[in-house]
């Protein structure tokens, strides 16, 4: 088996640059996934992800293991799509990413593809919904339901009180709810969307 991530991290702060490609590689995807959530452009959480990985490379030496490190890296990821969030206020933004899922189901016929323009719908209906959240409430729903983070690594990675995580969840998850049954659905369940 191979090292924790806090072994890596004692490796990497001894020196062992190599100890940081392991980290970058076990948690890349997850990190990219969650940016991808908040930000809803794969190009921008490609370059969030990336970022967060220089950010926490570069910080690495004075990291003092009080959280986990996957807490500490979701921190430094989520308040970098916070700040590209402020930045983008006021622009709208077509993510490419929508286009492109569009295409196929379009193009195909039959139950099959009644069946994807469904499914289709309903993610965009998830998105939409828990894109109107405030901020707070969407990055603990996706954190918990979309990253399958624990509310105490939701709570070191937002350095906020569990309690507060909880609070935010239930209700972020009691307006989504609402959300989607203004729209028609009821006794939905977030859909997974694919990372990519």
């Amino acid at each position: 088996m191979g090292r924790s991530d806090e072994e890596l991290v004692e490796a990497c702060q001894a020196g062992e640059s190599s100890a940081f490609d392991l980290l970058v590689t076990r948690w890349e995807d997850k990190i990219r996934g969650a940016s991808y959530r908040l930000l809803g452009s794969e190009e921008e959480a490609r370059d969030a992800a990336q970022e967060a990985f220089l950010k926490a490379y570069s910080a690495l030496p004075g990291f003092k293991r009080e959280a986990r490190f996957s807490s500490w890296l979701y921190q430094i990821a989520v308040n970098l799509c916070r700040d590209r969030l402020r930045r983008r206020k006021g622009r709208t933004l077509v993510s490419l990413d929508a286009l492109e899922e569009a295409g196929p189901v379009i193009a195909g016929r039959g139950p099959v593809a009644h069946d994807l323009v469904e499914q289709l719908d309903l993610r965009r209906a998830v998105r939409r919904a828990i894109g109107a959240l405030p901020e707070e409430q969407r990055e603990v729903l996706i954190l918990k339901e979309y990253q399958g983070l624990t509310f105490l690594e939701i709570a070191q990675a937002l350095d906020l009180p569990v309690s507060t995580v909880k609070t935010r969840l239930y209700r972020g998850l009691g307006q989504l709810r609402l959300r989607l049954e203004d729209e028609g659905i009821r006794n939905a369940r977030p859909v997974p969307v694919p990372a990519r």
